[in-house]
């Protein structure tokens, strides 16, 4: 990834999700999980990303709508 298109990352209240950043450039979602785990989700829209931030349950939005339709890579655990 080209360094300085992530947007800032947003802190997430949910008991799942501790914070996500977003690519432009790559369409990159990365997620940081409570647990310390970090994944980035592929080709994710930038509506994604937004509706996500909006979402009233971060956890549950993930399920539905990223988990399972995007290619997904560890980077940390």
């Amino acid at each position: 990834m080209v360094k300085g298109t992530w947007i800032t990352g947003i802190i997430m209240p949910s008991s799942v999700v501790s914070v996500i950043r977003y690519d432009r450039r790559s369409q990159t979602l990365r997620v940081i999980y409570v647990s310390g785990l970090v994944y980035d989700y592929k080709d994710v829209p930038e509506e994604v990303y937004v509706a996500m931030k909006t979402a009233s349950s971060k956890g549950t939005f993930l399920n539905k709508n990223i988990k399972g339709k995007y290619e997904f890579e560890k980077v940390a655990s």
